[in-house]
């Protein structure tokens, strides 16, 4: 599993809990301190290689060696790595954003930086999750 190959909105078994793909990750400053580099952060984002959240339909338990099983797949044309290029390499490409609002299971806050940029046709300012204060060069 990488994000090529699932997809916003997937839908999984672990155990006996179900799973739904909300969103990718978006890689933090935090990153750089966990690994040294005052760039890992950027090259994840850029690399497009985030991991991603589930939100939980059912509850239940999950442990080592239990399968994860694909259950439905209603988009199977967002897989995340198309989510985040939209995102970093193509952040005001209008007819994408707007076509990303309509996605029912991205998650609400995603959803609302979408809907800032076409409401400022702006890009917000990623140095502060990127970088925070790290001290090394940038």
């Amino acid at each position: 599993m990488n994000e090529t190959n699932v997809c916003l909105g997937d839908r999984y078994q672990m155990g006996t809990a179900i799973v739904e793909v909300s969103q990718a990750r978006q890689p933090c400053w935090k990153l750089n301190l966990r690994f040294g580099h005052p760039q890992i952060s950027k090259l994840t984002q850029d690399h497009k290689k985030t991991g991603w959240y589930y939100r939980v339909l059912q509850e239940g338990q999950v442990t080592t060696g239990d399968s994860i099983i694909l259950l439905e797949r209603p988009l199977p044309d967002w897989p995340l790595d198309r989510l985040l290029h939209v995102l970093y390499h193509e952040p005001l490409n209008f007819s994408l954003l707007e076509e990303m609002t309509q996605l029912e299971p991205l998650a609400q806050s995603w959803k609302q930086t979408i809907m800032t940029r076409l409401e400022t046709g702006q890009v917000e300012n990623w140095d502060k999750r990127l970088y925070n204060n790290y001290s090394s060069e940038q």
